[in-house]
């Protein structure tokens, strides 16, 4: 695949439509399929994604109201992109959002939101404090694979990483440390 197509491809993950390459797959989009088969979760890789977004910045003591700009300058996607997002994920019950207003997630969004931050803390978390790999990386690759990955899975690694390391949390990343260090970027690439 060039340069060209990996961006074409991106930007449409962005926009939550197909790939611009008829007749393939891209990786995102077999993310986007195996996520709504995994644990009865219904939304794309990159619906959770927003999703996930959120959580962070409600977490976040810099966001007393979040608004779709937020979510795009985090993201680094366009403000569409993201209000097709919030428009999918608001008829699947998960955001509650004033015309043009703030963002909340209702009690359902912040359950799946707060899980896949987890999940994402998980990940990076025994990437590098187990496997050695680059802090930015692991960033990355727990974003790819937060996805795919099965909560049974999540919670035999998390069980493992307080064993080998205890409880401490040391390598997870902070919501405010998200937001400072552009973590959650996940189409950029």
């Amino acid at each position: 695949m060039t340069e060209e197509q990996d961006r074409a491809q991106a930007s449409a993950a962005r926009a939550g439509e197909p790939s611009p390459q008829a007749g393939t797959t891209g990786a995102h989009e077999a993310q986007d399929a195996r996520a709504g088969a995994h644990d009865g979760r219904e939304l794309t890789a990159a619906n959770e994604d927003y999703l996930e977004a959120i959580v962070i910045l409600e977490q976040s003591s810099r966001y007393e109201e979040i608004r779709s700009v937020d979510i795009a300058n985090l993201l680094v996607v366009s403000k569409a992109s993201v209000n097709k997002a919030l428009a999918s994920l608001r008829n699947a019950g998960y955001v509650e959002q004033e015309r043009y207003g703030r963002v909340t997630l209702t009690e359902a969004g912040r359950a799946y939101g707060t899980d896949l931050w987890g999940r994402h803390q998980t990940l990076r978390r025994f990437l590098v404090k187990d496997l050695g790999v680059d802090p930015e990386l692991a960033n990355e690759e727990a974003c790819r694979m937060e996805h795919s990955v099965s909560s049974d899975t999540v919670r035999r690694l998390r069980e493992f990483l307080d064993r080998e390391h205890g409880a401490d949390g040391e390598g997870e990343t902070s919501s405010r440390d998200a937001i400072r260090d552009g973590v959650t970027v996940k189409f950029e690439k």
